[in-house]
C-alpha cells in the first residue's frame, strides 16, 4: 500500500483519464486555417472515448474537477483559455478535424449544438468500456452510443432512411477507450476486477467495445479509427503510486494494456473478415509514445518522463490548476519541451505529432492496419 501521503493520490488519480472536455464556443478566433465548411463529400466525424478525445462533454455533467479541465492553466497555449481539454492546447481529434478540412467537432452536450451534419464528439473524460468504470461520474461508452443513436435519428428525419444510411456509411468513427477500465481497479475498489482473471476482464472490455462497433455498423457505419493503449504504468501519475518502486513504471497496469492491445488487434482483424465493407485504421500509440518518452530529443522535446504541470516526483501528483485534492502545483515555462502536460495527459505538441502519424501513416512506427485516417476520409 502507498504511504498515507499518497492515499489521496489514489482518489484524484481517478482523474487519470478524466479525458477532456471542450466547449467549442469562443474557439473561432483561435481556429486553424483549416476551419472550412464541411468537407466536399460531407464526411461526418464521430468521436468516442475518454479524455484523450473528450472535447468538453464533462463540462455539462454532474462530476468533479477530477474529470474536468475547464480551468487554467489548461488550454493556455494554442486556445488561450481553458476549454475542458486535458492539454495545454488541442487533442488528436482536433488535428484530425483540421487535416480533414472541418471545424473542431463540438461536444454532443454543448448547449445549443443541434446541427450534426459534420459530426459530433461523444467522448467523456474518465469513461471506460465498462459501465462500472467510475460509474456515476462519467459518460460510459454504452451511454455514448445512446447519444449517437439520437444523432442517427436526426439524420433519418433530415434525410430519410436511405440517404441517412448512405451518409453514415461515409462517416468516420474514431475510438480511444480502455485506459480507465484498467486504471480504476488500482485507484478504487473494483469487485468486478477482483472476481475475474486478467484475461477475462480484458475480454469484457473488448466485448463491450465490439458490441458498440457492431451497433454502429448495423446503422450504416463502415469506417472506423482505433487507438491502442500506451504503457499505462509509465504515466507520471502512476510511477508514484508505489513509492517502493522508486519511480519505475507500474507493471501491473502496463500488462493489462498489453493484453488489451493484443485482443483489440485480433478482434478488429476478425471483424474485417466478417463484416462486409468494414474498414478500419489502428494506430499504434503504444509504440509512438514509448519512443517519445525514451528518446525525447529525437522528437524535439527536452523531457520525456516528468509532466509540465503538477507537483511531486515527475510532477505525478494530479494537482495541475490547484482545483483538485492537492492544491499546490508547479508549471513549466514551455510545454513544447515536454511530452506530458499533466500527470496523465499529453501536450499539444505531442498530440500534433501523433495525429500526423494517424492521418498519414508516416513515422517510425509499423502501421497495424490496411488504412490510415486519411484513407478513410477520402470517402472510399
Amino acid at each position: 500500500m502507498a504511504r498515507p501521503s499518497f492515499v489521496s493520490l489514489l482518489f484524484f488519480i481517478h482523474a487519470l483519464l478524466v479525458f477532456t472536455r471542450t466547449c467549442c464556443f469562443g474557439l473561432s478566433k483561435s481556429q486553424p486555417h483549416s476551419e472550412k465548411p464541411h468537407h466536399r463529400h460531407g464526411v461526418a466525424f464521430f468521436i468516442f472515448g475518454d479524455s484523450y478525445l473528450d472535447a468538453g462533454n464533462n463540462n455539462y455533467i454532474n462530476t468533479s474537477t477530477l474529470d474536468q479541465a475547464n480551468f487554467r492553466p489548461y488550454g493556455e497555449t494554442y486556445l488561450k483559455f481553458p476549454t475542458g481539454r486535458f492539454s495545454d492546447g488541442r487533442l488528436m481529434s482536433d488535428f484530425i478535424a483540421e487535416y480533414s478540412h472541418r471545424p473542431l467537432i463540438p461536444p454532443f452536450l454543448q448547449p445549443g449544438f443541434h446541427q450534426y451534419s459534420g459530426g459530433a464528439n461523444f467522448a467523456s473524460s474518465g469513461a471506460g468500456a465498462l459501465v462500472e468504470t467510475f460509474q456515476g461520474s462519467v459518460i460510459d461508452l454504452k451511454t455514448q452510443l445512446r447519444n449517437y443513436k439520437k444523432v442517427e435519428t436526426w439524420f433519418r428525419h433530415k434525410l430519410g432512411d436511405a440517404e441517412a444510411k448512405m451518409t453514415l456509411s461515409r462517416a468516420v468513427y474514431l475510438f480511444n477507450i480502455g485506459t480507465n477500465d484498467y486504471m480504476s481497479p488500482f485507484l478504487i475498489d473494483s469487485p468486478i476486477f477482483k472476481s475475474h482473471s486478467h484475461s477475462e476482464y480484458v475480454g469484457m472490455v473488448i466485448g463491450n467495445l465490439t458490441t458498440i462497433i457492431q451497433e454502429i455498423y448495423a446503422g450504416g457505419g463502415r469506417k472506423f479509427g482505433f487507438i491502442n493503449l500506451p504503457r499505462l504504468g509509465c504515466l507520471p501519475g502512476l510511477r508514484i503510486i508505489k513509492p517502493e518502486n522508486n519511480g519505475s513504471c507500474l507493471e501491473e497496469v502496463s500488462s493489462l494494456a498489453r493484453l488489451h492491445n493484443q485482443a483489440l488487434f485480433k478482434v478488429l482483424r476478425k471483424l474485417g473478415s466478417q463484416l462486409k465493407g468494414f474498414k478500419y485504421s489502428l494506430y499504434d500509440l503504444n509504440h509512438s509514445l514509448r519512443q517519445r518518452t525514451r528518446h525525447p530529443s529525437k522528437y524535439g522535446f527536452k523531457e520525456g518522463k516528468s509532466a509540465c504541470c503538477g507537483t511531486g516526483q515527475f510532477r505525478g501528483v494530479f494537482s495541475c490548476g490547484g482545483k483538485r485534492i492537492v492544491k499546490e502545483f508547479e508549471l513549466c515555462q514551455n510545454p513544447n519541451e515536454y511530452v506530458f502536460w499533466d500527470s496523465f495527459h499529453l501536450t499539444d505538441k505531442v498530440y500534433s505529432q501523433l495525429a500526423h502519424e494517424m492521418w498519414s501513416g508516416e513515422g517510425d512506427y509499423k502501421p497495424l492496419g490496411l488504412y490510415n485516417l486519411k484513407d478513410l476520409f477520402r470517402d472510399l
